[in-house]
């Protein structure tokens, strides 16, 4: 029995020592908080092999500078996300996104050719027209050296003539590999439909990235494997379906604003995934109730 202890909040004091007040503070949610930076900062000391996956929205506020700044920490050593991260981090590069509001008028803002991602306004030219001015040469560039790719060794590429304050173009730098399951959903994906019906022997392998992860697992089963998952969906389900076939991670960290109760992968906790063996029973795991945007920027800023 450990006592509950006061938050003790003093002028210039870390974000390292909050959190660690939070892991003493006894309830509700901050403890958790605590507990994650714990398993990471031991996931790091034993080079834990770490997934991080994570959905798109949240790279279109100002968390993508926390998650360049997690992937530059060298932590994460492979990437599951959405097609829609390619778009926002490559229009984002070129161009601004701006504050607003949850309740702006959305017919207004139709009318203004304006987009609303929750509480981030997007101006309809800074989105699909930046993907599709970026993306069509880009592909022309890859077509001349080869017809056939996986989307990994294209998002690669892609990085690597990316700006350096984009999660690319930091994966390209710190040899952090990214997978898109599901690569057609997007303008990203709908750039590389657009281009294949103009050049039909372009092709996507996608069944060479799913043998890399393979690869990865196989090769991984004697060693730590560790994974961030924010947020559900694809990304969250393609790491722990992978790390089944080596008996299920070693540690897990989650930070979800989803529900158990309607039986979605979403919502899904990390003792629903020990059942399917994709999370060993014995793995140091933790699932944070809250919202991306607040829980990954101090959980970063503690490392």
């Amino acid at each position: 029995m450990r006592p509950v202890e006061d938050l003790r909040i003093k002028k210039g004091m870390k974000v390292s020592e909050l959190l660690q007040q939070f892991a003493n503070s006894g309830g509700f949610t901050a403890p958790k908080l605590g507990a994650a930076v714990e398993i990471l900062k031991e996931m790091r000391k034993n080079k834990v092999e770490t997934f991080l996956s994570f959905t798109a929205d949240i790279v279109s506020t100002g968390t993508r500078g926390a998650i360049v700044d997690l992937i530059n920490s060298g932590i994460v050593n492979h990437i599951i996300t959405t097609a829609g991260t390619v778009d926002h981090d490559l229009a984002r590069s070129f161009k601004n996104y701006y504050r607003g509001d949850f309740m702006l008028n959305d017919g207004q803002l139709l009318k203004e050719k304006k987009y609303r991602l929750g509480n981030v306004v997007i101006p309809q030219d800074h989105y699909g027209k930046v993907v599709e001015e970026r993306m069509m040469p880009f592909l022309e560039r890859e077509y001349e050296k080869k017809k056939k790719w996986a989307i990994s060794d294209l998002l690669r590429d892609l990085g690597k003539e990316m700006k350096s304050n984009s999660i690319l173009k930091s994966a390209y730098a710190k040899g952090v590999d990214v997978f898109i399951p599901g690569y057609t959903d997007g303008s990203f994906g709908s750039q590389l439909w657009s281009f294949w019906e103009m050049n039909r022997d372009f092709s996507i392998d996608s069944l060479e990235d799913e043998h890399r992860l393979s690869e990865i697992m196989f090769n991984s089963s004697k060693k730590k494997m560790g994974a961030i998952i924010i947020g559900g969906g694809i990304s969250k389900h393609h790491v722990i379906w992978w790390n089944q076939f080596r008996g299920g991670l070693d540690y897990a960290i989650y930070i979800t604003t989803a529900q158990e109760f309607d039986g979605s992968l979403s919502g899904a906790q990390p003792r629903e995934a020990v059942s399917w063996g994709k999370i060993k029973p014995k793995a140091k795991q933790v699932l944070i109730e809250g919202e991306a945007t607040v829980i990954l920027p101090l959980i970063v800023a503690s490392l």
